[in-house]
């Protein structure tokens, strides 16, 4: 069995985790929860909530369609590693390690996303 090089598994990767961070987005932007995240922020003494939301919306889809199509990969995936970072602080870090079974919330999703970032950095071929 024939399987994928090393080079099309980095850009499967990429375009994978793209498409999760668009996703997540535009189920916020669709589904109207934006108030709901801006009020949490609001809570978390987070300054402009409302326009944190909105930019961080913002950048989850445009970043991740130019993510999946290969423009800007290390600087676009540092700017969703901060994203992710502090969503860690943020939320996941006092609900622990696990996302589900054993814990709700956790910090491991965030970290994989992370470490996936991390390999597609390092897959990039624009040095």
């Amino acid at each position: 069995m024939k399987y994928l090089s090393l080079q099309r598994s980095v850009v499967l990767l990429r375009i994978s985790v793209a498409l999760v961070f668009f996703l997540h987005a535009a189920v916020r932007v669709v589904h109207n929860t934006v108030p709901e995240f801006t009020q949490f922020m609001a809570g978390k003494h987070w300054p402009f909530p409302n326009v944190t939301v909105w930019v961080l919306s913002g950048y989850e889809l445009i970043g991740s369609v130019l993510l999946a199509l290969g423009y800007c990969v290390k600087w676009l995936s540092a700017g969703f590693i901060l994203i992710l970072v502090v969503g860690i602080i943020l939320i996941h870090l006092s609900l622990g390690w696990f996302v589900g079974e054993h814990g709700t919330g956790g910090v491991e999703y965030s970290f994989i996303l992370i470490v996936a970032l991390v390999v597609v950095m390092a897959g990039d071929r624009e040095r």
